[in-house]
């Protein structure tokens, strides 16, 4: 069994554990609507060291992007941009790398410190 992504209009709607069989016979739909997606595939690693499928397993809200053939969870912010090894969201500017906590701030397009947060320790 594998899991598949119903894709509609670039969006992944639904997501099942079916046989390639079963996809095949049309039963649950159009078959080019259904794409393989690998539930142990994360940031284009596969965690069980298998050969990654499509950059991250398909979730609902999920974008299917065919040009690079990968899943995306959905934008965090307009400007953001795929990273082509991971198949995550990066923001146009790197998040200051110390040990404050910040936020994105779509107005200005910038990193804005978060005031009264206990920093993130490592």
């Amino acid at each position: 069994m594998a899991h598949y992504a119903k894709v509609e209009d670039g969006i992944v709607t639904q997501v099942i554990v079916a046989e390639q069989d079963f996809i095949d016979s049309g039963v649950a739909g159009d078959p080019s609507t259904w794409i393989q997606t690998s539930y142990n595939t994360r940031n284009g690693v596969h965690v069980l060291g298998g050969t990654p499928l499509r950059k991250n397993y398909a979730g609902i809200g999920y974008i299917y992007d065919a040009e690079r053939d990968m899943f995306l969870p959905p934008k965090p912010h307009p400007r953001w941009v795929v990273d082509e090894e991971t198949g995550t969201w990066v923001a146009p500017i790197p998040r200051p790398d110390d040990e404050n906590s910040y936020m994105w701030d779509d107005k200005t397009d910038t990193w804005v410190q978060i005031e009264n947060v206990t920093p993130l320790r490592s």
